[in-house]
């Protein structure tokens, strides 16, 4: 497993991360079983947020580490808050928001504290000022390490960062050898096409520039929760490259799709949403190999993207 060095304390963090948003049927001797699997392979890393099963993800995990209080700093766990889903599904970044809905992550976990806190979509109604005072009082109560964003462009981020002491450390964005518009938009720049359109502000660019983690979500998923790439039928020139690196590697089509994402020069993570454990440590083979320019550029190509 590679690390990389994260936020404050610079801490070794897994550049794979195990997601927990499908834990929420599980029982807690499963979720156990899960953990301890990544941690066997190196990944030290995990995401959850409090919408995830309307909070029952946070409270198994809760109910494992209860159980297990010495799995606790062998984790590094991030939330996310500023989903709120009541009548319909609304974001919410307001300070009375903020902090209530950290208080429910560390009472649902059973924590002191959480590694890192995400602030989950962009809320147009944002107020920097507010997330600011709710980041200062989190920071000085010792209940979050780290902050940073999901899903949030350049402007979004610089408009938190007008205000907001912490630096933002993070930002997840959807990535895939099947979902790549950033990339697109910069292969043909100034360019009549539609793969040309900007749709994020050079977001990868910004997190590079100013050191932002990525962290890649849906990393097998084609389109917006579309289904799993691997061998699909939609995609049978990609499967057959990925079939024939993986062959050549020695590990799974799965590691090489991610090995694919945590390619890019970025400070990387790939986050990964398996139940299972075999799917886990294959996953985590990932880090193990670097694909060569032209590998990706390949894979790149047989995902049905061009070149100009």
């Amino acid at each position: 497993m590679r690390y990389i060095k994260f936020g404050e304390r610079q801490k070794e963090v897994s550049e794979v991360v195990l997601g927990l948003m499908r834990i929420s049927e599980m029982t807690v001797d499963q979720v156990e079983e899960l953990i301890e699997s990544a941690l066997a392979v190196g990944i030290n890393a995990f995401d959850i947020a409090d919408c995830y099963g309307h909070g029952k993800c946070e409270q198994i995990l809760g109910e494992v580490l209860k159980c297990r209080p010495d799995l606790r700093e062998k984790m590094w766990i991030q939330s996310k808050c500023g989903i709120r889903m009541e009548e319909f599904t609304y974001f919410d970044f307001s300070k009375e928001h903020i902090l209530e809905a950290v208080d429910g992550i560390l009472e649902r976990l059973n924590v002191d504290y959480i590694d890192s806190l995400l602030l989950h979509r962009p809320d147009a109604l944002m107020e920097p000022v507010e997330i600011a005072e709710a980041f200062d009082l989190l920071k000085a109560q010792g209940k979050v390490i780290d902050f940073g964003v999901s899903n949030q462009n350049p402007m979004m981020m610089a408009l938190i960062q007008k205000d907001v002491n912490q630096p933002l450390v993070a930002n997840q964005l959807q990535l895939s050898a099947a979902f790549t518009p950033s990339f697109d938009a910069g292969f043909h720049v100034n360019m009549k096409q539609e793969a040309g359109i900007v749709r994020d502000s050079s977001i990868f660019e910004y997190c590079r520039l100013h050191d932002v983690v990525i962290q890649a979500w849906s990393v097998l998923q084609f389109d917006y929760f579309g289904g799993v790439f691997l061998g699909s039928e939609k995609y049978p020139e990609l499967n057959q490259v990925l079939n024939r690196l993986a062959e050549k590697y020695h590990v799974s089509p799965s590691a090489v799709a991610i090995a694919w994402v945590l390619r890019y020069p970025a400070k990387m993570q790939a986050v990964i949403g398996t139940t299972k454990k075999a799917r886990v440590a294959e996953a985590a083979r990932a880090a193990e190999i670097q694909l060569t320019r032209k590998e990706w550029y390949e894979i790149y190509l047989a995902a049905g993207n061009d070149l100009p």
